[in-house]
């Protein structure tokens, strides 16, 4: 069942809150293999259940990536530093879903510090992929598209600065949304990077994206369902290129489909497309060394390997690479203005490639083994810069395993981008496709 169709049950007292509630405890107590949650809130729960607040999202099953406070619950961040680390209130994205009506089920398993792409926490460890289970989920948001895909829970809440929402949702096959940078507040979430991180929904559909974008943004207003005839749509080709040749294909077949449901395609250049990435990183990584220059002096040993190296270079790149950056930054965005002036959104494949065995850190890409995280930089980077919001969402399988489409939409333009991406699901059955994990739990 939908998110969607599940508020509607709720609301009409068709099923109650705690049944809801109980219903999807079950499904987790059975589903530990995964590792997808790092902490359960079973009795809070149930208590909350029972006073749930009317509402869109009245009794409604939720969980939230472990870098996100709950009152009451550890924020670990997958890391030993904050291992026994309590909220004391909630993050205002939290306190909005349950002003909303829903009930948070738990704390999602995520990269360590939510600074990867992987979520294979040496501390907590790696969740795995419910359509393979020896395979990554993607992140840093990886227990999110998990207990999606898996039926643990029919929404989630997760973080994005570099691909930390695409990412999952793309390799879980589920639908997920990185907001434009701003339209949900961050306070209360553990930072990566102060100019980049936002907090967005992953869902089964764009239909369940925008009930809960709803919720996480009063000032986000959704657009009424009239498909997407008339959208003027650019095809990314450069990222064509760079996908393996069957991830392409797969992704050409979805825009096929949009341009039957009546967009009007074309291919359009991206400018400054191979910069983008360098950029993101002379921001990001300064960015994040600054929010943990406290633990660098003093916890350095208790850092994971991989996040230990790249908080180091944050710490080791000079000033003028960052001012280098914010000034690039400008650029970039006055660059790609001219690219929305002529299309309401572009699409490309979310992911270059199907998810890599968990410990693989190369992926065969075009034929050539390269580090798995910068294959897919350069289908991430160009829309962190811009702030812009993109959806991931299912579009066909290569080797058993999910493909998804990223719709890019200007800054702010959320409510148009989700309204294209509910008429591609209204017009296929991606989406609606669960592994068959999900009959086993």
């Amino acid at each position: 069942m939908s998110l969607t169709q599940l508020a509607a049950q709720l609301r009409s007292g068709e099923l109650s809150p705690r049944e809801a509630v109980q219903s999807y405890l079950t499904r987790i107590e059975a589903a530990g293999e995964l590792n997808a949650f790092i902490s359960v809130r079973a009795d809070e729960a149930l208590a909350e259940a029972e006073r749930a607040p009317e509402g869109p999202l009245h009794g409604v099953p939720v969980a939230v990536k472990d870098v996100i406070d709950v009152a009451g619950a550890r924020t670990t961040a997958a890391s030993r530093i904050l291992r026994d680390n309590l909220a004391t209130r909630d993050a205002t994205a939290v306190a909005r879903l349950r002003a909303a009506g829903a009930v948070v089920l738990g704390k999602l398993n995520t990269h360590e510090f939510a600074f990867g792409a992987l979520t294979t926490s040496p501390h907590f460890g790696p969740a795995r992929n419910p359509w393979s289970l020896d395979r990554v989920c993607g992140g840093s948001s990886g227990g999110s598209g998990a207990a999606v895909a898996a039926d643990l829970v029919p929404g989630t809440v997760g973080t994005d600065t570099a691909g930390s929402i695409r990412i999952p949702a793309c390799f879980c096959g589920v639908t997920g949304l990185r907001p434009s940078t701003g339209l949900v507040p961050t306070d209360g979430v553990v930072p990566v990077s102060r100019s980049f991180d936002t907090v967005g929904p992953i869902a089964r559909s764009a239909e369940d994206c925008s009930l809960l974008l709803q919720a996480l943004a009063p000032s986000y207003r959704p657009e009424p369902n009239g498909g997407v005839a008339g959208l003027r749509i650019g095809v990314v080709l450069q990222l064509f290129e760079l996908a393996d040749p069957d991830v392409a294909e797969c992704a050409q077949s979805a825009v096929a489909e949009l341009g039957l449901l009546g967009a009007k395609v074309e291919p359009v250049t991206i400018p400054l497309l191979e910069e983008a990435g360098t950029i993101v990183q002379t921001i990001m990584l300064p960015e994040a060394a600054e929010a943990h220059l406290g633990w660098l002096r003093t916890r350095l040993p208790d850092y994971g390997a991989d996040v230990r190296a790249r908080l180091l270079a944050g710490l080791l790149l000079p000033s003028t690479a960052y001012v280098t950056g914010l000034r690039a930054l400008r650029w970039y965005r006055d660059e790609l203005r001219h690219v929305f002036d002529r299309y309401d959104l572009v699409v490309h494949p979310a992911m270059p490639v199907v998810p890599p065995l968990i410990r693989e850190e190369t992926g065969a890409l075009q034929r050539e083994g390269i580090p798995y995280r910068l294959a897919l930089i350069p289908f991430n980077s160009p829309w962190t810069l811009a702030g812009a919001p993109v959806a991931s969402v299912p579009c066909g399988f290569v080797a058993g395993m999910p493909v998804g489409l990223a719709l890019v939409g200007r800054a702010s333009g959320d409510a148009t981008v989700l309204r294209a991406a509910a008429a591609f699901q209204r017009a296929t059955d991606w989406h609606a496709r669960r592994p068959a994990y999900v009959g086993s739990t």
